[in-house]
């Protein structure tokens, strides 16, 4: 599939969510959607992102999905959004305001939606949108609304700090701690 990647900065990419008053377990928060997300509508979806191997790995689904299933998230209680809408080729593209607005936007639709827990993938990023300065990988000691709050390590094939299997770990705790 030749995908217009230049075409694709800029755009957005509709969250993933269960729909109003099925479970809502866990959502998911990116960063923001790389061109390659937004040139195919799908979160996570740049081949070398870990976060649907790692999803899996650690047991959240029973099998790898592709991003293209990204919609059967939904019938495990599980979404998907971002922090900030904007798609760009890197999140350093984004700026602090954007940041701290879609931090604010989280909070409206973790307030809305109710799940259980959110996970932030992208330390760096939770660190600026949720002034944080010091926070850690792993649970949060404030909620965001009735959710509580997780961050995990950045999924994407740029952080070289992970591989796949010990960024399941790194998942596997969440999905513990939210008892599936």
């Amino acid at each position: 599939m030749k995908l217009d990647l230049a075409a694709a900065r800029g755009a957005t990419i509709p969250d993933v969510l269960p729909a109003e008053g099925d479970p809502f377990l866990v959502l998911f928060c990116g960063i923001n959607p790389g061109l390659y997300s937004a040139a195919t509508g799908w979160h996570f979806a740049r081949p070398g992102n870990r976060f649907w191997p790692a999803l899996h790995l650690s047991g959240f689904t029973p099998r790898q999905l592709k991003p293209s299933e990204q919609a059967e998230l939904t019938g495990y209680g599980l979404g998907i959004t971002n922090i900030a809408p904007r798609a760009t080729a890197q999140a350093a593209e984004l700026t602090a305001q954007e940041l701290r607005d879609g931090g604010a936007r989280l909070l409206a639709l973790a307030e809305a939606r109710r799940p259980r827990f959110v996970g932030i993938a992208g330390i760096t990023a939770y660190r600026t949108a949720f002034a944080r300065p010091k926070a850690v990988i792993g649970p949060q000691p404030e909620r965001l609304g009735s959710a509580r709050l997780w961050v995990l390590p950045n999924p994407s094939g740029l952080n070289a700090h992970k591989t796949a299997l010990t960024l399941a770990d790194d998942f596997r705790e969440l999905r513990m701690a939210a008892g599936l």
